[in-house]
């Protein structure tokens, strides 16, 4: 039956009423008629469930948005327009990834791309928390679930978006109050006390210290009974700023209330002094920082700390424990004056203090010109000297000669290594240049320690090149000794920082050969100059262990890897002899002279010669 309104059949009837046909006509105009009723009923209905279901959908507090399969938006409703900024016809036949940060796919959720262009299952039905974007550019949260409906036998996605800005919003703020002081915004003692939990359990892992160090502000109750409590809690917020100038980004300051505060430092180190140095170093931060002069909102003060100090390893303690003892070092460093800090353990206290000292005296004796180097010959086969190495003491000015087992490590520990280290290598090159000026002493090599950190300077290279420039020394006559030990982790870095020196005509020669565990394709990579066999091996040499082997077997090692081969520590002639049997290049040690000022080392050469033994060991070829 033709369904087109348009179309309606002419009916005239012209045999009277009698006629069939005419009878037959008539019902099907009835018929027809009712079809279009039918039709146009069904049709308002339609419409009318529509309308209902887009007035349902208007009023809904949530965003709802079908896609096609494709990706491509086709319904909008007035939530979603609220919720992302966008007419209905500015998204309507637009891919949906519109409405999602770009920036954020890859990185939050790399799945969205395969629903965003094809409309992938993998979001359907499993509801989560992302970013959406609004039109202006703003990122914001929302929740997002998803559903899957058959329509014309084709996939469509219904996704219901809520904008939960204003919820993530309260959330932040219920954890700030329950997690931080609200004055300065520092975690407050329930965080602390989680961190510090954290923090023991890794160090009982790692086997690294932490240090805690609790902290109360000098004379601060006069300020607030005499200034009032609005400039005590101005001064409180600077403190709190400061103090995070102090640490490391993954250390933590916290307010426990008042003027206390605690610092928790983690990965100090494994060693229990070399931590109780971290930690002095950061107090002594501290203690510089907070002693500056503040300004209250237009009212001068000064401020100084008092802080304590408990170092610890593993889990062993209760939280509750280490702050009690971290309370207990900063009334030790109240009744020890005030701007001062303190360690809770009385021997680390000592030797934290002794270290401090030293490297104080340190600094001041290089100012003072305390530092000098004694020379110590090397000689050839034949006995000649051949050149020295310089080695670094310390003549202090009220302790007299501090032996470098007593400075040496701790120099290394502090910057005060590195400014010696520079002194070393300026010295040792202008006294190469002094004997390039004289005949006897023209030929002669210097040989200098380098320590692990001077030489982890990424300036060393060029610290190198300039001394040599300035000083006028020859390259080829200066000898870096490096430790079997700072070898044995060799990187590339490593490899490309000595290829630069060597570049530059100076000479590697590889320290206490044998104490360490060199990689034998270490030796064949770097470019060494000169093995040193160690003074134990030497010492061992005469003796009937297995140590005695070991110098056979550096010279050996040496000379096939195309290297000289210098024993150091000789002290006897028959520790000398041996060795020139088994083909050691050159010797060093009190057989041949003992380590003396600059000016009797030349002086006394030959002295030296006139006292070896007959057989020319002085006579060059």
């Amino acid at each position: 039956m033709p369904t087109d309104p348009a179309f309606r059949p002419e009916l005239r009837c012209h045999h009277g009423p009698q006629d069939g046909n005419c009878a037959r006509m008539e019902m099907l105009s009835h018929d027809y008629e009712r079809a279009m009723q039918q039709q146009r009923a069904a049709r308002n209905a339609l419409d009318e469930a529509a309308q209902h279901t887009l007035t349902i959908l208007d009023n809904m507090l949530d965003g709802v948005v079908t896609i096609n399969r494709n990706g491509l938006i086709e319904t909008f409703n007035k939530a979603a327009c609220g919720i992302f900024g966008y007419g209905a016809n500015e998204v309507l036949g637009h891919n949906v990834g519109m409405l999602t940060p770009e920036a954020y796919i890859g990185e939050r959720d790399p799945q969205l791309p395969l629903f965003k262009t094809a409309g992938s299952n993998y979001l359907v039905g499993k509801p989560r928390e992302m970013l959406g974007k609004r039109k202006d550019g703003t990122i914001f949260p929302i929740s997002l679930a998803i559903s899957k409906i058959a329509r014309a036998g084709r996939p469509t996605f219904v996704a219901v978006v809520r904008d939960i800005t204003e919820r993530r919003q309260r959330e932040e703020e219920i954890q700030r109050l329950a997690f931080f002081d609200p004055l300065t915004q520092l975690p407050n003692r329930r965080l602390l006390l989680d961190r510090l939990k954290r923090t023991q359990m890794n160090s009982a892992r790692t086997e690294q210290h932490g240090a805690l160090m609790f902290l109360d502000l000098d004379h601060f109750k006069l300020l607030n009974d005499t200034m009032g409590h609005d400039l005590g809690d101005e001064l409180l917020q600077q403190v709190a700023t400061r103090l995070k100038t102090c640490v490391r980004e993954g250390d933590t300051v916290a307010r426990l209330g008042g003027d206390e505060f605690v610092m928790l430092l983690e990965g100090l180190g494994q060693s229990p002094h070399e931590s109780a140095a971290h930690a002095e170093a950061v107090a002594g931060k501290i203690l510089g920082a907070l002693g500056q002069p503040y300004a209250l909102r237009g009212h001068p003060h000064e401020s100084t700390p008092s802080i304590g100090i408990v170092v610890f390893k593993g889990d062993n303690q209760s939280t509750d424990e280490l702050l009690k003892k971290a309370d207990v070092a900063m009334y030790r460093a109240k009744a020890a004056g005030r701007n001062t800090a303190r360690f809770f353990d009385p021997a680390m206290q000592a030797t934290v203090s002794a270290q401090a000292a030293l490297e104080h005296d340190m600094r001041r004796g290089l100012e003072r010109r305390e530092f000098i180097l004694l020379y110590q010959f090397q000689v050839n086969a034949q006995g000649s000297p051949i050149g020295a190495e310089a080695l670094l003491r310390w003549n202090h000015a009220s302790r007299g000669v501090v032996p470098p087992a007593q400075f040496i490590n701790l120099a290394e520990e502090s910057n005060v290594g590195h400014l010696l280290g520079q002194w070393v290598l300026e010295t040792a090159c202008n006294q190469l240049a002094q004997w390039a000026d004289q005949e006897a002493t023209a030929h002669w090599t210097l040989a200098i320690n380098v320590s692990p950190s001077q030489f982890a300077d990424p300036e060393f290279a060029s610290n190198i090149a300039q001394a040599l420039a300035s000083s006028g020394a020859r390259p080829d006559q200066l000898t870096l000794e490096l430790t079997e030990h700072l070898l044995m982790n060799a990187t590339t870095d490593t490899q490309y920082k000595m290829n630069a020196i060597k570049a530059l005509g100076v000479r590697f020669s590889l320290d206490d050969f044998g104490t360490g565990y060199s990689s034998l394709l270490h030796l064949q990579r770097l470019p060494l100059d000169q093995l040193k066999i160690d003074q134990s091996f030497v010492h061992a040499l005469l003796t009937p262990t297995s140590e005695a082997s070991v110098a056979r077997s550096v010279v050996a090692l040496g000379h096939s890897l195309g290297l000289t081969v210098i024993a150091e520590g000789v002290e006897t002639a028959a520790q000398r002899n041996q060795l020139a049997a088994l083909g050691c290049d050159a010797f060093q040690g009190y057989y041949f002279g003992r380590p003396t000022p600059v000016g009797e080392l030349t002086d006394g050469q030959s002295e030296y010669c006139a006292a070896m033994p007959a057989g020319g060991w002085c006579e060059t070829d």
